[in-house]
């Protein structure tokens, strides 16, 4: 699996998950949907992902997006 496909995977399963818990216990669960897509955006602009980094350090290879 590339960094690529690895922070797409989180960033879904971090949407799914907090939706889950937001029907399941606290609407609040919400602000970390928006915080996924806050990071997803500026890491289109930027260039810079926290979770590349850190799944770069795990030994994953580099895909064509996070270098």
């Amino acid at each position: 699996m590339s960094i690529d496909r690895a922070v797409m995977a989180l960033a879904g399963l971090m949407i799914l998950v907090s939706l889950a818990l937001s029907q399941l216990h606290n609407p609040y669960w919400l602000l970390l949907t928006a915080f996924v897509g806050a990071n997803m955006l500026q890491s289109a602009f930027t260039g810079f992902c926290p979770a590349a980094i850190i799944f770069k350090r795990l030994g994953l290879k580099e895909g064509c997006a996070f270098s």
